[in-house]
């Protein structure tokens, strides 16, 4: 599956008092690795931003005047996060504003297009109760460069929560089994070539083996030579 992460920065906190969107960026991720291609479009929102959006993420109406409109950049935006997993820093927040835009547009919300949406703030507070889990505390966690980030913007943005997700979710990749492709209960047996993975055998010493021996041999003695292991001669 597709990973795409997602970004907005907005002119407000609450799209129900008329908020807009006035960046979206969205940054693809494929085999656990970021690729060159993204998605990024500022927004005319038609409105003035907060004073408090201002300062955050410095998109002036007037540097926005002459830029696309949501429903001009919409289709294109949908063609890109099309049947992908979306991965998104306080999820509800950028799901909210988008929904609204969308609706708008008299169109189906978010989910309708992607196969799942995955909340990074949740899986970071999972994984660190208690702690700082903005993006900015995520980057200093894992030791990931985010000194550029003088103002908020969807695509740098993007990028650094990218990095941090593949930071937090390191380690539930599998050597040989994708999830994705295993098959159900019932199913064909899947066969993996393994021919051309680079193996690191290390063998028991001698006086592993020793202890390895003297172990099943406890084992036998107290399951009255009940023990598979060294009845199948391992």
């Amino acid at each position: 599956m597709r990973q795409i992460v997602l970004d907005t920065e907005t002119t407000g906190l609450e799209y129900k008092l008329g908020h807009r969107v006035v960046e979206i960026a969205a940054v693809e991720i494929s085999n656990r690795q970021l690729t060159k291609s993204h998605f990024h479009r500022y927004l005319n929102p038609e409105r003035e931003s907060d004073e408090g959006a201002l300062q955050v993420h410095g998109l002036t109406r007037a540097f926005l005047q002459d830029k696309p409109k949501f429903k001009e950049i919409v289709r294109d935006f949908l063609d890109f996060i099309y049947e992908a997993e979306l991965v998104i820093h306080n999820a509800p927040f950028d799901v909210g504003f988008l929904n609204h835009e969308l609706g708008l547009e008299k169109l189906s919300t978010l989910d309708a297009y992607c196969a799942q949406i995955t909340d990074t703030l949740k899986l970071a507070k999972d994984l660190h109760p208690g702690k700082r889990n903005n993006l900015d505390a995520l980057c200093e966690r894992y030791k990931i460069d985010n000194s550029k980030r003088t103002l908020h913007g969807a695509l740098l943005d993007a990028e650094l929560l990218a990095e941090v997700y593949l930071a937090m979710t390191r380690g539930q990749e599998s050597l040989m089994i994708d999830l994705d492709s295993v098959s159900p209960a019932g199913g064909d047996q899947i066969e993996y070539d393994i021919g051309n993975l680079d193996l690191c055998v290390i063998s028991a010493s001698a006086e592993e083996l020793a202890q390895h021996d003297r172990l099943l041999e406890q084992i036998v003695k107290e399951s009255d030579n009940q023990c598979i292991w060294k009845n199948a001669g391992c």
